[in-house]
């Protein structure tokens, strides 16, 4: 409800604004006068006086005095009226009203957009009129929804992988007494997670998909022990407890190594860590159970079924069998498609898959394993012997060994002149794209307004070139939005309103059904659009990946003079865009100068000796442009602000306001005085700054900008460092990178310290596996060693060196390598000692004949679980590194197998899966030459200062 007052008019009448609001207020009340005694009964007694309507506050007599009635309505218009616009929401140009639903911390977000769903659905139903359009936009469940699917369909892809290598080395009885692991371990693992309370997320399940290759680890070695002890003529039963017991300790020291490395992860601190956590977590719990499995279930299910020769199979009864399943399969997928059932189709599919698998197993799988078993691995075998003989013969251990050094320090030269592109985070395709409009600071918000919707159809003309059949296949929906929240985060949050601002959001369908438009082209498509029009910032940005880190480009300039301050850090922005560094998409301060202010200077001595105080002008001013809430209009339920302030024609004409009158009743005279504050005051006309920002308490001012497509942020940052180098920074002024720069740093320093910690912890397990301090010494050299394999395919496929990914790679490679170098050590000295045994040689008596024959018959006997389990690790990453999606669910439900390379999957989690196949891949050759290599040379000093080993 708005009164809106005829300066003049008030004037004349000697009427000022506290004289209509006392009006007013003790007009717009009941009661309560208390309870009446009448004849016994208690009546409550109220004085009833609320308006009822705009033309009873119309009626309210204002003044009355030598019989002159001034009413409200003679110099005032009481009318229902909007609230003034602070902010503006259209979708696809058309106006809405937006509601921002936010997920509150630890709450599950699908169930909540389940949820909201849900209320919709009803409220569609029974509230909300048939012709009002409901959408639901930026909904992040389906980037989440998605990224869960590719990851599940990824653990799903690597298990059948897997299982494949698997039944190629250990035939198919032994590959599923391994593959068996698979699911133990994660069923072990849900129960653990979900008694810790941790909800199913990205983070946890590509702990799984790491994890996949690493959980069948221990059963291969395991496994394949009591195989070959059975093969060599012992019972079942004491084939499973020899088997077990040798390398029982090695597989428990293996996989307290892998626990060792992930372990420092686990205490992440800050934000990252929140992120982050999870995965050392998972690892954890998924290892320790498939240990479990290792060791208990595998021996216990090998005593019973497994044998070293399959029984000859009835070729025509399983032909029969497979008849019989493919037919049933047939016949559900009909019924399926018929009565629109997919769980029928899926379960016709499995019938079907199992008819033919039968068949194909018997006839091609069996021959394929036994022919790979009985002749392509005794020829690898013997290879492998050859190649190990000649690599321990003479001085050729030597040479292995320095070269190997040498390659180390050849692939940091490499890394060294050919550096590839530092990342913090990996960056996807952009899933949206955000457009920042920015006028000068005191800009009208509907000049503001009229821009966006120019800056909106524009951009929805430039994308109809994406339309198929009148719809368009690449965007969702385009959101302009003017005033309150339209910010760039980048730089920092804004209080109050901000009119002279506004974002345009471009939303893109998911990855899958982009076909070959790449979004990162359409966000530079727009940025080209967009850059020539005058007098106005404008910033297209893509979502930041990951938890909040900062500006890629944020330089914070402080110091104690604020005008000082203000000065250096426009000075420094232009100084660094005078170097013309290409990248940088706009720097921009984030405190506004320039921001129009209109000061009332008051002379003090004028106004006191008319009896007026600065309060009574600011008050007098305050009311006729903001207005004043004096009380308020009941309407049923509803209640409405009576706000008080000039029409419009007298609000925003200046002098009309500076020359407006003071009215007050002289306290001395009695008499009612009018003074302009004009008589009393002046204005001046000057500019301000938009706020006084300051970090612990220094003050600050920041200077940000994007980076733009195809530019690397570290890059550039070095640029503006050298650059800066040439500036002439005033002495009580001081700069300082942060953003995205500084989190790198730090997050940089706490992984190189966790790696450093996990290193440690691995040699502390290793002295206590071995009791001695040279061979965990020459295992823990895999580690350092196997950094060429990472270096080295980081620079061969010009790869980035994303911080976050790939450092946890490299710790995690740390706990891989480390494994089957236990394992082969371990076993070479167990074969060593029944050697001396044989040859009655005393306690630590070794001869170097001895030393050569047991390190070659340990690395030949310890092939096979080296190479499956470096392959098995290797194959459950490789389809997240590819990017190979299937989705398994719509396959057999629905046929379509939605398959499609890359996503956000791979770019996110690529750089990790990559530097754990590099180091891995080099790392498997370490193992399998130069441990044995080192370890040869290690016993050989020791016989030459005849020490006991």
């Amino acid at each position: 409800m708005e009164i809106s007052v005829d300066l003049y008019k008030m004037e004349i009448s000697k009427i000022s604004f506290n004289d209509i609001a006392q009006a007013i207020q003790n007009e717009n009340m009941t009661v309560s006068g208390g309870d009446l005694l009448e004849n016994g009964l208690r009546r409550n007694v109220r004085v009833i006086g609320e308006f009822k309507s705009a033309n009873e506050i119309a009626d309210i007599i204002i003044k009355q005095e030598n019989e002159e009635i001034v009413y409200l309505r003679d110099i005032a218009t009481v009318t229902f009226k909007e609230q003034e616009k602070q902010s503006y929401a259209r979708e696809f140009s058309q106006p809405v009203v937006m509601l921002d639903v936010t997920k509150r911390g630890g709450e599950n977000l699908i169930n909540a957009s389940t949820q909201i769903d849900a209320i919709i659905a009803k409220a569609k139903e029974s509230y909300f009129p048939s012709n009002l359009h409901i959408s639901k936009t930026n909904d992040q469940t389906n980037d989440t929804k998605t990224m869960v699917a590719d990851l599940e369909n990824s653990i799903i892809l690597g298990i059948i992988l897997v299982v494949v290598v698997l039944l190629f080395f250990l035939g198919i009885r032994n590959a599923l007494f391994v593959g068996i692991a698979i699911p133990l371990s994660m069923f072990m693992s849900f129960i653990v997670l979900n008694a810790l309370g941790v909800t199913l997320n990205t983070m946890v399940l590509f702990s799984l998909v790491i994890a996949l290759g690493m959980l069948v680890d221990n059963g291969i070695v395991v496994v394949e022990n009591i195989y070959r002890l059975l093969d060599e003529g012992y019972t079942k039963i004491d084939a499973a407890k020899y088997g077990v017991g040798e390398v029982a300790m090695p597989i428990i020291a293996s996989t307290a190594t892998t626990l060792a490395a992930f372990f420092p992860l686990a205490f992440w601190p800050g934000m990252m860590g929140e992120f982050m956590r999870y995965l050392p977590i998972t690892l954890i719990i998924v290892l320790l159970s498939s240990l479990f499995v290792a060791l208990v279930i595998n021996p216990m299910l090998t005593s019973v079924y497994m044998k070293i020769k399959e029984d000859e199979v009835n070729f025509k009864k399983i032909v029969i069998l497979s008849v019989l399943l493919f037919s049933v399969g047939v016949i559900l997928v009909i019924a399926g498609l018929i009565l629109g059932i997919k769980g029928l189709n899926a379960a016709g599919l499995l019938f079907i898959v199992a008819g033919l698998l039968r068949v194909i197993n018997t006839k091609f799988l069996t021959p394929a394993t036994e022919r790979f078993q009985n002749k392509f691995l005794p020829k690898l075998e013997n290879f492998y012997e050859r190649t190990l003989q000649y690599s321990l013969r003479g001085k050729r251990p030597k040479w292995f060994f320095i070269g190997t050094f040498g390659l180390l320090f050849v692939a940091i030269l490499l890394f060294m002149a050919f550096p590839p592109k530092v990342l913090f985070f990996p960056e996807t395709p952009p899933k949206q794209v955000y457009v920042y409009l920015e006028y000068p600071i005191g800009t009208d918000i509907e000049v503001t307004n009229k821009l966006s919707i120019d800056v909106e159809n524009k951009i929805q003309n430039h994308l109809k070139k994406f339309e198929v059949d009148g719809k368009n296949v690449l965007i969702t929906s385009v959101i302009g939005q003017v005033g309150e929240g339209t910010s760039d985060p980048n730089r920092g949050q804004d209080g109050g309103t901000t009119p002279n601002k506004a974002r345009v959001t471009v939303d893109f369908v998911k990855f899958i059904d982009r076909g070959d438009i790449n979004t990162e082209d359409v966000l530079i498509e727009i940025r080209e659009l967009l850059k020539d029009i005058p007098g106005v910032d404008i910033i297209v940005d893509r979502p930041a990946d990951g938890p909040p880190a900062g500006a890629p480009i944020n330089i914070e300039v402080s110091g104690d003079d604020y005008e000082q301050l203000l000065a250096t850090a426009e000075d420094i922005k232009q100084f660094i865009k005078n170097k013309n560094i290409s990248g940088i998409e706009e720097l921009k301060l984030d405190v506004e100068q320039g921001k129009p202010e209109l000061p009332i200077i008051i002379d003090r001595q004028k106004a006191r000796r008319l009896n007026v105080s600065t309060g009574q002008i600011g008050d007098a001013l305050r009311t006729s442009l903001f207005g004043k809430e004096i009380s308020t209009f009941k309407d049923g339920e509803d209640d409405y602000p009576i706000n008080m302030r000039l029409t419009d024609k007298y609000r925003y004409d200046k002098a009309a306001l500076i020359n407006q009158k003071i009215t007050f009743r002289d306290q001395s005279s009695g008499k009612i005085v009018q003074v302009p504050i004009s008589a009393m005051a002046h204005t001046e006309a000057s500019s301000t700054f938009s706020a006084v920002k300051r970090k612990d308490l220094d003050r600050v001012i920041t200077i940000a900008s994007n980076v733009l497509e195809g530019y690397n942020a570290t890059e550039l940052n070095d640029q503006i460092k050298e650059v800066l180098g040439k500036y002439d920074m005033p002495k009580n002024i001081s700069i300082s990178f942060t953003g995205e720069q500084e989190k790198q740093a730090e997050e940089m320093a706490f992984l190189s310290k966790a790696l450093l910690i996990a290193v440690f912890f691995i040699f502390f397990i290793l002295v206590a596996q071995f009791n001695s301090t040279s061979t965990p010494i020459i295992i823990s050299l895999t580690v350092l060693l196997s950094l060429i394999g990472v270096l080295l395919g980081l620079i061969v496929f010009r790869m980035e060196f994303v911080i976050m990914m790939t450092m946890i790679g490299i710790i995690s490679l740390a706990g891989i390598v480390v494994n089957n170098a236990i394992v082969l050590i371990d076993y070479t000295n167990l074969i060593m000692v029944r050697k001396r045994l044989e040859e009655g040689l005393s306690a630590g008596a070794l001869t170097k004949e001895i030393i050569y024959e047991s390190i070659v018959e340990g690395g030949k006997t310890r092939l096979r679980p080296v190479l499956l389990t470096a392959i098995t690790t290797i194959l459950g990453l490789l389809p997240l590194a590819i990017g190979i999606n299937i989705n398994f669910m719509t396959l057999f439900t629905e046929f379509d197998p939605e398959f499609y390379i890359g996503g956000e999957n791979v770019a996110f989690w690529g750089p990790m899966s990559w530097t754990i196949i590099f180091g891995l891949t080099f790392a498997t050759f370490l193992t399998l030459v130069i441990v044995p290599v080192m370890y040869l040379l290690l016993n050989n000093l020791k016989f030459k200062l005849n020490r006991n080993q």
